[in-house]
């Protein structure tokens, strides 16, 4: 049962940030969207209070599964395109058709997680764009840290559903990862309950923050 007495919340607008204070600020539980930065360690999950863990993967430890090989595959008809992020009409389509997959904690907008300038504030964005033909069927976005990289938010087109693009981008964010000689991924949270989260628990390498400063291995 999660203890109250230990409950932590705090938040913070960041205008500007340098890698290095960006990957202090992952190391120790925060995340953030836009200029917003926040951190919190408990949070109610069907009418239940529980533990927030916060979630990455040590790209030394890394390997792609069967299953993700598999995904990468049935994806190699598709054009995949890593740029800064930008945001155009075509990607807002594409979140308003996405986000109609939510029950609960529907977002308003793309700028929900984006700041206006993507690209450059509070830090280096960048994006991952999947194109079938010409059109835009999955979008993700994340952080450049000194030593990691930090996923921010995923969306794709729900008629393609069968493609798992949500995973793809993820793969696609790993292997930018590794190839520009980075430490950590982190790729969000999960509760310590059973949880739409726990998507996020399947990869080789996944630790989890304590909230006592340290990261352990998710499967210790």
């Amino acid at each position: 049962m999660a203890r109250l007495a230990n409950l932590i919340f705090e938040e913070k607008k960041i205008e500007t940030i340098s890698p290095l204070d960006l990957d202090e600020k992952f190391a120790k539980g925060w995340r953030h969207f836009g200029k917003y930065f926040f951190r919190y360690n408990m949070n109610i999950h069907e009418n239940q209070i529980c533990q927030v863990l916060p979630l990455r993967i040590d790209l030394n430890e890394f390997q792609f599964s069967k299953k993700h090989r598999k995904i990468v595959s049935r994806a190699k008809g598709f054009k995949s395109i890593i740029r800064p992020t930008s945001i155009d009409e075509e990607k807002e389509v594409l979140f308003e058709q996405h986000k109609t997959k939510f029950k609960q904690s529907v977002p308003n907008s793309i700028y929900d997680f984006l700041s206006e300038e993507p690209a450059t504030i509070p830090c280096q964005g960048m994006e991952v764009s999947v194109y079938d033909n010409d059109k835009l069927i999955a979008a993700s976005f994340f952080d450049i840290g000194e030593h990691s990289i930090s996923s921010i938010y995923g969306m794709y087109d729900l008629s393609y559903n069968k493609y798992s693009l949500g995973i793809y981008t993820m793969l696609v964010e790993l292997e930018y990862s590794i190839s520009h000689l980075k430490k950590y991924y982190y790729h969000g949270y999960c509760y310590q309950i059973p949880s739409f989260y726990d998507y996020k628990k399947r990869f080789a390498g996944v630790e989890y923050f304590n909230w006592n400063g340290l990261w352990l291995n998710l499967e210790g």
